[in-house]
């Protein structure tokens, strides 16, 4: 094992009230790819400016390897003295290290290089910050949140260049997918320590629950013993006097450790408000147009929405996402085409701006709307401050101005108050913003059991995949024309079917170029079947899915057991691993198939 070149150890650090961090540590050797992990004010952003030299701890111990170069992407880059984008990110780069390094990550990010510092967007300065930090290719690369206000095409061309880079990587992020592909560790900061395992993300969410249990269960016995030892306290206190002593001692620890135990911060518990059913046909647009000058954002494009669907919005930024959006939604006119909303409509929206934000107003003025204590959820009368616990507020915030609320804590203080109000037809842009792990998955499930309908527009493929009904894209993905197609599933059906059709175009234009003779049929037409290698995997491919199946469920059923990771962790991260290789394979048949029976289908006609 290569000793480490940057080591935090016992970290802590306070900033007046709680404990931020207490014995936290990370560990970072040369190739590490970690991923850190943990709920929002968890501390991950400050012990990762720790790492960076930006933060002091308290106290604790901090090592970098005096030779070796770090990089920490800014949150809010400083580009005083820079006339453009090119001279800020070149800025970065020390001595010997290669300037079209700059000019190749700022063109895959979108920027010229000529751009003015001063007028960039947030999500531009974001950009520039990544290109500055990456260029060098330090041996250790600190990002938080790099993916933030990147678009899909993006986020995938980042994921390969972080896979392939050789600095060691600390990420943090909200992008389940990103970390999944690029993380080969994760580090967990829970209640102000730290945890690691040498997997990557994809094995965090399992392992999380197994320590969890574990803990529960420890706390049972501790409370257990000390039901115990004060049933001999009171009726078993005959012995030698030091003895007793000793173990009113013991007790004593015992019950300290037990009243002092800090249990994992709790989830948000959250339903949406009943609404009036909408009529069965929501939103319906015929062939709707929409032009900036002599750019087309979108072409003819028709779609019917029913009650009950859940749809996607994907593409590259400045595709028109939000354009159509606010098209189906009535909050802009098209160029020409009709959009007919349904009946019953109640809407609410979350922007992904979080426009709908006074920074001045307090968190119970803006949940309650000025008109007092309480507000009405599902029918029922509710104080402010015990709606607001169930969304992981504490009492004493009612009072605190949004200005001092982090980015994740906005993102669910909008969500308290669109879940309090009656709603049919729920509108999502860019929802996964800056939300931690626990809080996208009660947001996922919200989506997926919502009674109404749901449009959203994302660029998280975890939580796409996990919700919509169907996805709307570009028709091309790389140089959007206006040209937007409706696919049935989630981000990777999408790709499955693209892949599809573009395979079946590449083979007509191959049969154009090169026309080939083909049998005679009794009708005189030309007829093309499956070969005997396709039927035969057509046919045996669903018994294989179903053998695959069987064995994940048969490990996952081993790996339910909560004390199997404490007891035998070498036979936990085996059965993981297997899993891991199932699911992967299942996958590649479960495309293999669907790409089978789409061939089948065109062929049969």
């Amino acid at each position: 094992m290569a000793p480490p070149i940057l080591k935090l150890d016992d970290i802590f650090l306070s900033f007046g009230g709680a404990p931020l961090l207490a014995g936290a540590g990370l560990q970072i050797e040369p190739g590490d790819k970690i991923c850190l992990v943990g709920r929002n004010g968890s501390g991950k952003s400050t012990l990762l400016k720790i790492a960076a030299g930006l933060v002091e701890a308290q106290s604790g111990e901090v090592f970098r390897h005096p030779s070796s170069t770090v990089r920490y992407l800014e949150q809010a880059p400083d580009f005083a003295g820079f006339n453009t984008v090119q001279a800020y990110a070149e800025a970065g780069l020390g001595p010997g290290d290669d300037p079209y390094r700059v000019t190749y990550l700022l063109s895959h990010l979108g920027l010229s290089g000529d751009e003015d510092p001063r007028m960039l967007s947030g999500g531009e300065s974001r950009r520039a910050a990544l290109a500055r930090v990456m260029a060098p290719e330090p041996d250790i690369l600190l990002l938080d949140e790099p993916t933030n206000h990147l678009d899909l095409p993006t986020i995938e061309w980042l994921e390969g260049e972080l896979q392939k880079t050789r600095s060691a990587l600390v990420l943090i992020s909200h992008d389940r997918r990103f970390l999944e592909k690029v993380s080969t560790a994760t580090v967990w900061l829970d209640r102000g320590t730290s945890r690691r395992l040498d997997r990557g993300f994809a094995h965090f969410e399992a392992w999380r629950d197994q320590v969890l249990e574990a803990e529960e269960l420890e706390q049972h016995k501790l409370g257990k013993s000390i039901e115990r030892e004060e049933h001999w306290l009171r009726y078993g206190v005959t012995a030698r006097r030091k003895r007793n002593m000793r173990r009113l001692g013991e007790l004593q620890t015992m019950r300290s450790n037990y009243r002092g135990h800090k249990g994992p911060q709790g989830t948000v518990q959250a339903t949406v408000s009943d609404a009036q059913e909408s009529g069965k046909l929501v939103i319906e647009a015929d062939k709707i147009t929409k032009s900036f000058g002599e750019r087309a954002i979108v072409t003819p494009f028709s779609i019917r929405v029913h009650r009950g669907d859940c749809i996607g919005l994907v593409g590259p930024n400045g595709a028109g996402k939000t354009t159509l959006l606010k098209m189906l939604t009535g909050q802009l006119s098209p160029d020409s085409g009709i959009v007919k909303l349904g009946t019953n409509l109640e809407i609410a929206t979350l922007d992904q701006k979080r426009e709908d934000l006074d920074p001045e107003d307090t968190l119970a003025n803006y949940l309650t709307d000025g008109r007092g204590e309480n507000l009405l959820v599902n029918g029922e009368q509710r104080h402010v401050t015990g709606y607001m616990k169930e969304f992981l507020f504490q009492p004493e915030q009612a009072r605190t101005p949004i200005r001092n609320l982090s980015g994740g804590e906005r993102a669910r203080l909008m969500l308290a108050r669109i879940l309090s109000r009656p709603t049919n037809l729920l509108i999502l842009d860019e929802p996964t913003n800056d939300l931690d792990i626990e809080t996208l998955d009660l947001l996922q499930e919200i989506v997926a059991g919502f009674p109404g309908t749901v449009i959203l527009v994302s660029h998280d493929r975890d939580f796409l995949d996990r919700t919509v009904t169907s996805t709307i894209a570009p028709a091309v993905p790389d140089a959007p024309d206006g040209r937007w197609i409706e696919y049935a599933g989630g981000y990777s059906d999408m790709l499955v079917q693209r892949k599809g059709a573009l395979e079946e175009r590449r083979k007509a234009e191959k049969a154009t170029e090169k026309p080939k003779t083909q049998p005679a049929t009794a009708s005189g037409s030309a007829k093309v079947k499956l070969s005997f290698k396709q039927k035969f995997a057509l046919e045996n491919l669903p018994k294989e899915m179903a053998k695959a199946e069987a064995e994940i469920a048969k490990r996952e059923q081993v790996m339910a057991d909560p004390n199997l990771f404490t007891r035998d962790p070498a036979a936990f991260n085996r059965l993981a691993g297997e899993m891991e290789k199932l699911r992967a394979s299942l996958t590649d048949m479960e495309e293999e198939w669907l790409e089978l029976e789409m061939l089948r289908e065109e062929l049969e006609g």
